[in-house]
């Protein structure tokens, strides 16, 4: 161990960057999480030791650097499913985007430098959890945000059981990282201090409720048919492929007894044809179901059967007057159900658009360098209103949620009318190997912040039926096409996440920074540096 500290003080800039990449293997698919906190309680100590207030922000900034790195490795495997741009362009893209968001754990660390530099390790443990806290929920907004891979994820038992995901409906997302980090760097601080009783009994206790297993699921009342059709991404945008990828649909959704009713779901990009009329026929025309949008919804309806509802993804047209010509303007990435007869529902469109995906920021900037979105086609999309409840009558309340939507915290549920379930189609063909257990995790944590199932329809995987209190019940792997018949896990009563929001993330924030102040108190104040 002294020869260990004997090099991350010697090498503190290389150390931090070794440490963020090893708490970044806690997190899906590998899910090593006894190395992410051993990590994270290094880091702690890491910043602590820092000299003055500039090294420590570098310190936090290299890590966050290796960590976002890794994490987000899948954004490179995006790149190569389009033909605008180079697709090695995707791993000069990941480290880009890792020097922005490594500034929050660089923020963090200045700050608990700031607040508990010359008070005892404790203290600069909580306020280290403290200052967490603040900038994951600050991450998850600031310039339209980005919640992917908060700390806590790494927190989640096997898809079979919660983990210490059962404290999420109590803390919160960001919370759950604040307080995690907090005892991380403490536990640190006492096997460094050579007091081995305490952190073995914090390492039983966090095994114990890591594989302590799942209580006895109720049963809903709502049969389901959940469809992923395995479509591979190179193929999606193929109009060659429509035809076979509608067959393979439809097969996979055929009701399999009779049943008085029956949600089925289909993922996002399941549908190529536009469903809705009044587009110019040159649209029409460019897709299935021989130009003709009664045909094409005529078609699905009778492939759900009597009784059934679809929801399913879609894309939908803005018609606008281009110099005196109807043209798109605009396109909605939605949700829409339909019925038997082939009439479409109420639509939801997506509100958090994946920047550089669906659209292109700063466009005036990065398109004369060369730069597109990813997504095909020249359109761009609008953002809808918000997260939505659809009253689908004997098919429940339907919560929206498209894709990437489903990681931002607090901003899952229309707070003005709760569902009993949440819609997550999703095409995780973009995100190679690591994106979609680290998305599926995400979207598990959402349940069980809010006390509402997750029914997550994919592409090519991994498609689940989540329970609300985070535990996967069914599910699909990668590159399978197959459906799920089960029925609609029933929702519990909002949790006080659901009630309180971030205010109550806030407020676990703000307790730790007053336990650090108490601390370093209780320690006879600041000591000299």
């Amino acid at each position: 161990m002294d020869v260990t500290l004997g090099f991350a003080r010697r090498h503190p800039r290389w150390t931090a960057l070794a440490l963020g990449a090893l708490v970044a293997l806690g997190f899906p698919p590998l899910h090593l999480w006894p190395l992410a906190i051993v990590g994270m309680g290094a880091f702690a100590l890491l910043i602590a030791d820092s000299p003055t207030r500039k090294e420590a922000l570098l310190r936090g900034w290299l890590f966050g650097v290796a960590h976002f790195t890794l994490v987000n490795n899948w954004i490179a495997t995006a790149f190569t499913y389009q033909a605008e741009m180079p697709a090695v362009l995707g791993w000069v893209a990941v480290p880009l985007v890792s020097l922005y968001l490594a500034v929050y754990p660089a923020i963090a660390a200045l700050l608990a430098w700031s607040i508990a530099r010359r008070g005892p390790m404790p203290a600069f443990a909580l306020a280290l959890g403290a200052s967490w806290v603040l900038t994951e929920w600050l991450r998850s907004w600031v310039f339209t945000g980005y919640g992917w891979g908060p700390y806590s994820l790494l927190l989640l038992g096997e898809w079979d059981r919660p983990g210490w995901g059962i404290l999420l409906p109590y803390f919160g997302t960001y919370a759950l990282s604040g307080i995690a980090v907090a005892l991380a760097g403490f536990a640190a601080w006492l096997v460094v201090q050579r007091k081995w009783l305490p952190p073995g009994g914090f390492a039983i206790l966090l095994v114990a409720g890591m594989y302590w297993p799942a209580a006895q699921p109720d049963e809903g009342v709502l049969p389901l048919t959940l469809v992923q059709p395995n479509l591979k991404q190179e193929e999606i945008d193929d109009p060659t492929k429509f035809e076979g990828q509608f067959q393979n649909l439809a097969q996979l959704s055929m009701p399999l007894t009779p049943l008085s009713h029956r949600l089925v779901l289909w993922p996002e990009s399941g549908v190529p044809d536009y469903l809705r009329e009044g587009y110019p026929q040159r649209y029409y025309n460019q897709m299935t179901a021989a130009g003709d949008p009664v045909f094409a919804r005529r078609r699905i309806g009778s492939v759900i059967g009597k009784g059934g509802l679809l929801l399913t993804g879609v894309v939908d047209l803005e018609i606008g007057d281009v110099d005196g010509l109807p043209r798109a303007v605009g396109a909605y990435n939605a949700i829409t159900s339909i019925d038997p007869e082939g009439n479409l529902g109420p639509r939801y469109s997506k509100a958090h658009l994946v920047p550089y995906g669906e659209y292109l920021p700063l466009t005036w900037l990065l398109e004369p360098l060369g730069l597109s979105r990813l997504v095909a086609g020249s359109i761009e999309f609008i953002p809808g209103p918000g997260p939505q409840t659809l009253d689908l009558g004997d098919y429940g309340k339907a919560g929206m949620q498209i894709c990437y939507e489903i990681v931002f915290s607090g901003e899952v549920v229309d707070p003005h009318e709760r569902p009993d379930y949440i819609f997550n189609p999703s095409n995780d063909g973009w995100f190679g190997s690591w994106g979609p257990p680290q998305h599926l995790g995400q979207a598990r944590m959402r349940a069980a912040e809010e006390g509402l199932p997750v029914l997550r329809s994919t592409t090519t995987g991994i498609s689940a039926v989540i329970d609300a209190r985070g535990v996967v019940r069914e599910h699909v792997e990668r590159h399978v096409a197959g459906r799920i018949d089960t029925l609609v896990p029933p929702a519990d009563s909002p949790t006080l996440f659901a009630r309180l929001g971030h205010w109550l993330t806030l407020a676990w924030g703000l307790l730790l920074l007053a336990l650090s102040l108490v601390a370093i108190r209780r320690a006879g104040g600041y000591r000299p540096a």
